[in-house]
Parts: C-alpha cells; structure tokens; sequence
C-alpha cells in the first residue's frame, strides 16, 4: 500500500498534524525543511497556514505547487496515534 494523507490541520508555527491512510497520526516541524526556490515563500506563516491535502497526489500542498513526499512526513514526524 502506498502512504497517502488524508487530512492536515495547522497547528501553528510551522508544525502540522497529518492524518495518514495507514491508521497514524504524526505531528511535523517543517520550519528546518524550508529552504530553496519552492520552499521559502512557506517560511511565511500565513502562506504557511494555507496548506491543503492534494486530493490528485494525496500529500499535502500550499498554493505555489510546494509539497513534500508522504514517506518523507512519516519519517519525520512525530507519533501521536499509531495504527490500530
């Protein structure tokens, strides 16, 4: 099964809660992954705030295309609900 995103909510700062289709639920800190030409109009937090889940590339994505791969935010995250 690939890792997909269901559901994002904003938490503040730069952090996010992701709901995953295999069951977990993490909490992300991108605020260190902000870096290059895609990434750092996120380094504003109200153009931070507008992320979304890409229902085509089920991740989660900001309006200027910037986005980062599920695998990636599992890695990274840190677990608030593990599968059932």
């Amino acid at each position: 099964m690939s890792l997909h995103i269901n559901h994002v909510r904003y938490l503040g700062d730069f952090c996010l809660r992701l709901w995953f289709n295999d069951g977990q639920v993490k909490d992300v800190d991108l605020k260190d992954d902000l870096y290059g030409e895609v990434f750092e109009p996120l380094q504003n937090q109200e153009f931070f705030q507008q992320v979304k889940v890409n229902p085509e590339t089920k991740t989660v994505e900001w309006p200027n295309g910037a986005d980062f791969a599920p695998e990636y935010l599992s890695e990274i995250g840190q677990t608030i609900k593990k599968m059932a």
